[in-house]
């Protein structure tokens, strides 16, 4: 295995108030990919992407960053809750130009060259023309191109996005996708927490499947077996899927938040 960039997480395992929210955690993940994170309520996908940014303490285990030691903003975290008040009169620029002093430190001087960025980070999620409304005035979808766009302003290697579709209709989950993509095609790491079970193949080019630990990890075709969605979603997740006389499993229907 390759480790030289990427991901590679080893028997992490994370407590909160005594409670083993995550164990048996082990993946690597290469440059060049997208990567899928699925599993219901509770399952830790935001305690995992928190632990692997630093935000949360690790009981056990390791979490490496390949690539990146020594780089300020190498990995860009866009988590559930975005900590951007949207009451506060900040504009979709300033938001993305918040990502240029992560990548250079809150004390050092903006220049032409930042300016030049995030113009070139909105012009990639097609908001450049939105730079002077004000964050509160964008829908959802809008919203979450702008916290993209400041990822790509830290100039991060690795992307991380902890329900990125939600409150999002299916014409704007689809322009983030592609954005995503181009990221992926770039030799970036890039990795989506969802709730959304549909296209799974389309979007990504492997899913970790986790329910407190993981149950598959590898091409959706691959690891979102019957069997997986039994121990993801208990029974009732079969009726979601059925395999066809090519012996894929087909997914009919979203899975409901439970």
């Amino acid at each position: 295995m390759d480790n030289e960039q990427g991901i590679t997480v080893t028997d992490l395992v994370v407590k909160r108030d005594g409670y083993r929210a995550l164990y048996n955690v082990n993946f690597h993940i290469g440059p060049g990919n997208l990567v899928g994170v699925v599993g219901p309520n509770g399952a830790g996908k935001s305690t995992m992407f928190d632990a692997v940014a630093g935000i949360l303490p690790i009981t056990r285990g390791q979490v490496e960053l390949h690539g990146i030691k020594g780089k300020k903003g190498g990995l860009a975290y866009v988590p559930q809750r975005d900590n951007i008040n949207l009451r506060f009169p900040a504009t979709v620029y300033d938001v993305v130009m918040m990502g240029r002093y992560c990548h250079l430190g809150l004390f050092q001087r903006i220049g032409r060259k930042d300016r030049e960025i995030v113009k070139t980070c909105l012009d990639r999620v097609g908001l450049w023309d939105r730079r002077d409304a004000l964050i509160e005035e964008n829908s959802g979808g809008q919203r979450q191109r702008v916290f993209i766009a400041r990822a790509l302003a830290q100039e991060a290697s690795i992307i991380m996005l902890d329900e990125a579709f939600s409150g999002v209709d299916v014409g704007a989950q689809e322009g983030i996708i592609e954005v995503l993509q181009t990221l992926r095609d770039e030799g970036k790491v890039v990795m989506l927490a969802t709730h959304d079970l549909t296209n799974l193949a389309e979007r990504f080019d492997q899913i970790i499947c986790i329910n407190r630990h993981i149950c598959a990890y590898g091409p959706p075709k691959e690891a979102f077996t019957p069997e997986v969605l039994e121990e993801l979603y208990g029974s009732h997740g079969l009726v979601l899927a059925h395999t066809h006389a090519d012996g894929e499993t087909h997914i009919e229907t979203h899975m409901p938040n439970d």
